[in-house]
């Protein structure tokens, strides 16, 4: 298996080598490129395209959020995981509605860092655990285009799994079916619900089933 290629774009080159020394002692990870802010990127994203993009927030030229909302409307299909200081509720809204694929705080455990990248990789979610409460309180009201009663009962079954953080494979077991299956399943409720990532309904069903 050929290793994940992964582009780092942080404005402090300390950081930068740190994680690259970090995330090269995995065999299936390689970082591909670093970039001292947004706009670098998205210039060098021309030729290349990695499967993650790690993405600090506060950069000069183009912060983290704004070099978000660029790589999703140029279509980019990546991963993008936020990896900054900040857990404003704010910035953590903000990532989470413009497509983010996680949101991680850079005082995270070295080992708990390569976890969550490897879960978002495998299309899960990744999420920094100092961030529970402040998830839920950022998107208590997403304001989907759906109040959900358009789900099927398997496409409830299913979110409510993705809300207890199991994998694709692991609802396809409990519920007895493929984990092909279970992408469709995940696929058609994003739409219905109006949200763009697993993150997003993962949070959106704990606030909705609490009761």
């Amino acid at each position: 298996m050929s290793a994940y290629q992964i582009m780092l774009v942080d404005d402090h080159p300390m950081m930068r080598r740190g994680l690259r020394q970090l995330l090269e002692l995995e065999e299936d990870l390689q970082v591909i490129a670093e970039a001292n802010h947004g706009l670098e990127a998205l210039e060098m994203l021309k030729d290349i395209q990695p499967d993650m993009i790690l993405l600090d927030n506060n950069m000069p030229q183009l912060n983290g959020i704004e070099t978000l909302k660029k790589l999703r409307q140029s279509g980019y299909p990546g991963k993008v995981l936020l990896f900054t200081v900040s857990d404003a509720e704010e910035d953590v809204r903000a990532a989470l509605r413009n497509g983010a694929d996680g949101y991680l705080l850079k005082d995270m455990e070295p080992e708990q860092l390569i976890q969550q990248l490897h879960e978002a990789l495998e299309g899960e979610m990744a999420v920094s655990p100092a961030l529970t409460r402040v998830l839920a309180q950022a998107l208590r009201d997403p304001q989907p285009t759906s109040t959900g009663s358009d789900l099927t009962d398997r496409e409830r079954q299913v979110l409510k799994m993705i809300a207890g953080g199991n994998s694709n494979k692991m609802i396809g077991r409990k519920l007895g079916i493929t984990e092909g299956t279970v992408k469709v399943h995940v696929k058609n409720l994003l739409h219905k619900l109006g949200l763009r990532s697993r993150v997003e309904a993962a949070v959106w069903a704990l606030d909705k089933f609490k009761h």
